[in-house]
């Protein structure tokens, strides 16, 4: 993709609609390939290993596509080796860690609120980590506007002794996105994201494929519906997280993080229409209507029209 796109600002905020089109299919997708692995609620350690296959392919699928493109094989070198394993570390493991261990501790609502929540921390991070990604009145209210979108999408969702323990690493894990965010920033200038983005996917995902096999995780590799579906999935990262991290490396953290916000109404609808679940309802309309309100308010803000140095 050419820098020129990437850098236009229309064309960058489609493709950010784009990817969280894409993590939104991962929802239905994810509960299915739980069905086809006969993965049972609880067990942590197959969903790790899940996890796991599917981002070391995605990290296969992208280095792939790279040599492909510079007609070679691209190591990662000493010199981006460090910022790979950093990202990888952070962004893939660390977040979908926590997300993994705490997904059946909690609810689908919470869940959805909560990691809502990883754009506002970026918003945040970025105002005291990034020197021109200043925090403004527009940022706050869109901020505001986008979250009490979440909120009317789950029905305010709720916290409660028995979901506190999955809260709180379903919160770990945002925690680790938004910091995941805020290091693809500072490490993307003077590398390719393509390449950050293979080493990094291929650093998490083989650490939580670990991590799975650790926990006891088991997979039934000869079923074609799941094997089918991890591909999809592990495409879905691929292309999301490539795409994503080349956006945050030419716009303010900030401005690209808050699309965040629509990944679980584009997960709400596409799993009404793949699993059938009723989702035409008319506070999913009300939230995507405020979700949207708070993205434009946000890069309206003067200092979104600005790129970090």
């Amino acid at each position: 993709m050419k820098t020129t796109v990437l850098q236009n600002r229309p064309a960058a905020y489609g493709l950010a609609i784009g990817c969280t089109l894409l993590w939104g299919t991962a929802f239905p997708f994810i509960k299915r390939g739980y069905a086809a692995f006969a993965i049972a609620d609880g067990d942590v350690g197959a969903m790790l290993l899940f996890a796991g296959l599917r981002f070391t392919l995605a990290g296969a699928m992208v280095l792939a596509f790279l040599c492909v493109r510079e007609k070679r094989f691209v190591p990662v070198g000493k010199a981006d080796a460090g910022a790979a394993a950093l990202l990888g570390a952070v962004q893939t493991f660390g977040q979908y860690l926590f997300t993994y261990a705490g997904i059946g501790l909690t609810t689908g609502a919470n869940t959805s609120i909560i990691t809502a929540c990883a754009s506002f921390l970026t918003v945040l991070g970025a105002a005291l980590f990034l020197k021109s990604d200043r925090l403004s009145v527009w940022k706050i209210l869109g901020c505001a506007l986008g979250f009490g979108g979440v909120l009317v999408m789950n029905g305010g969702g709720g916290l409660a002794l028995d979901t506190l323990l999955g809260d709180s690493l379903i919160f770990m894990s945002t925690v680790f996105a938004a910091a995941g965010n805020l290091i693809a920033k500072k490490l993307t200038p003077g590398r390719s994201p393509v390449k950050l983005t293979a080493y990094q996917l291929l650093c998490g995902g083989l650490a939580l494929t670990v991590a799975g096999l650790l926990r006891g995780g088991r997979l039934n590799l000869t079923s074609m519906d799941g094997l089918l579906i991890l591909l999809w999935l592990a495409f879905v990262s691929a292309a999301a997280f490539t795409v994503w991290t080349a956006l945050l490396k030419f716009h303010p953290a900030s401005n690209i993080s808050v699309f965040n916000l629509l990944v679980p109404v584009f997960g709400t609808f596409l799993s009404g229409m793949l699993l059938g679940e009723n989702v035409f309802r008319a506070e999913i309309f009300l939230s995507l209507a405020l979700i949207a309100a708070g993205i434009v308010a946000v890069n309206v803000s003067k200092e979104g029209k600005r790129h970090d140095r």
